[in-house]
Parts: structure tokens; C-alpha cells; sequence
């Protein structure tokens, strides 16, 4: 499903406490695991070592890293909603929370649910608070929770 367009900031701003959309599931593989493993230098067996994980871990599966996760959720957010207007730039600003309330094995489908919490003006530009949710038909609680910050400059 495309993006949904949201016409710039005005228009952003009558759809405070709304959500913003769903995005389409990603598949969670070995691969993704193994080269994020790879790029972040956390080798821990429960991530990268599926044949210790089948023996030692619930569910006989390796589990992603949690960062791993919200790694995902810039491709995640651009598969859902864009924001369109007169901008230099968007730049992640950070998190008020963030938490990883369930593990993600290895071959789980994961999809976003964005909510918008608010928007203000920043120096420079403007910024959005967005509660995002990462969830899986498959895990019983959400695989993270955060307030996630993004700034507009203009």
C-alpha cells in the first residue's frame, strides 16, 4: 500500500492524537540478524547462533536485537506516511521512551502502528512526537513501544 500524503504542516497539525497509519509487515530473517551483528559488533549467541538457540532458548528460535528493531523504523514510517511541504530536511531527534516489551524470533513478520502525539514549532522548524508501536500477529505483547521525536527544518 502506498504512503498516505499528508499536505504539510497544517495539515499535520489537525490530525494530533490520530493514527497516522499501519505499515506493510517486514520479515525478520537470519540475514537481517547476521549483518546487523555484523554492523554493530553484538555477536551474543542469541542472536547468531541458531543451532545453540534451538537447545537453549524458548521457542527453539535466535531472537533479533532490540536496536535491530527500531532500526527498522525509518523504512517503516516512509512505507506508512510522508509528510509533504516546503523542507530542507527531516532528521530523527531521538525518544522521551522507548521499550522492547517482547523478543522477536527469527522469521517474525513485523509491522508498525504510527500515531501522531503532537506537533510544535522548533527553531529552524518544526517537530513531531509520534507513538510508535511494533507489533506481530504473532508475539502476545508489542515487540517495542516508544515516543520517537522527528524534526522538520525548513
Amino acid at each position: 500500500m502506498p504512503p498516505r500524503v499528508i499536505e504539510g504542516i497544517e495539515a499535520l497539525q489537525t490530525l494530533i492524537g490520530q493514527e497516522l497509519g499501519v505499515s506493510n509487515p517486514v520479515e525478520v530473517t537470519q540475514a537481517h540478524i547476521n549483518a546487523f551483528a555484523d554492523a554493530t559488533g553484538d555477536h551474543q549467541w542469541i542472536h547468531v547462533d541458531p543451532e545453540r538457540a534451538k537447545t537453549s532458548l524458548p521457542g527453539g528460535a535466535t531472537i533479533a536485537h532490540g536496536f535491530l528493531t527500531l532500526s527498522l523504523l525509518p523504512k517503516l514510517a516512509l512505507e506508512t506516511f510522508m509528510v509533504k511541504g516546503d523542507f530542507k530536511m527531516g532528521v530523527n531527534y531521538g525518544f522521551n521512551r522507548m521499550r522492547f516489551p517482547a523478543p522477536v524470533p527469527v522469521g517474525t513478520r513485523l509491522r508498525a502502528r504510527f500515531t501522531l502525539l503532537g506537533v510544535e514549532a522548533v527553531s529552524g522548524g518544526f517537530q513531531i512526537a509520534l507513538g510508535v508501536t511494533v507489533e506481530s500477529e504473532t508475539l502476545a505483547k508489542p515487540a517495542l513501544a516508544a515516543e520517537w521525536l522527528v524534526r522538520y527544518f525548513v
